[in-house]
């Protein structure tokens, strides 16, 4: 389970990376034909329709898409002011019903996504840009992402209660 667990986060912090390449992509063209139209006069003038729609549904998957693996990792930012001041029982004994709380509002976060989602499909709304996108397709990515940091919420605080200290470290402590 443990490895199945890993190779998920993974693979969620590639698709994010991915999702960021893409908006390098897309701006970096757009740069190069606006450069174009500059250097050849208005004639040469063209744009990629609704790129800024993509790179802001990107942005929103890359986002969500990472939330679990940088948990995961201990690269969220935090605060450890009071967490480095404790002993590792008493910050363990703070830690577990934090991730218990964080559990809770990160399901209820995916359950009220999902219904946004479906009622997006169930409506056919769409971006009102160039290009309309069906809206539950950049949805689903936050579904996604939402649900597997639940799940990592979950799988962190089942690791907490085998340990002996705190399970979460800042990845600068390692």
């Amino acid at each position: 389970m443990r490895r199945a667990l890993d190779a998920t986060y993974a693979a969620a912090g590639w698709a994010a990376a991915l999702c960021i390449l893409g908006i390098a992509v897309i701006v970096s063209a757009q740069v190069a034909l606006n450069a174009t139209a500059r250097l050849l006069g208005p004639q040469a003038t063209a744009t990629i329709p609704s790129y800024a729609d993509f790179s802001g549904f990107a942005l929103a998957a890359a986002t969500f898409l990472a939330l679990a693996p940088t948990l995961r990792a201990g690269v969220h930012i935090r605060v450890n002011l009071m967490i480095r001041r404790l002993g590792p029982r008493a910050a363990r004994a703070l830690e577990l019903p934090t991730l218990l709380l964080a559990a809770a509002v990160a399901g209820y976060a995916t359950w009220y996504a999902g219904v946004t989602t479906w009622e997006s499909w169930r409506y056919g709304d769409t971006s009102p840009g160039m290009v309309p996108v069906p809206l539950w397709i950049p949805q689903v990515f936050m579904v996604a992402g939402l649900g597997l940091l639940c799940v990592a919420l979950i799988d962190t605080f089942i690791e907490a209660l085998s340990s002996d200290g705190p399970v979460v470290s800042d990845a600068g402590d390692m």
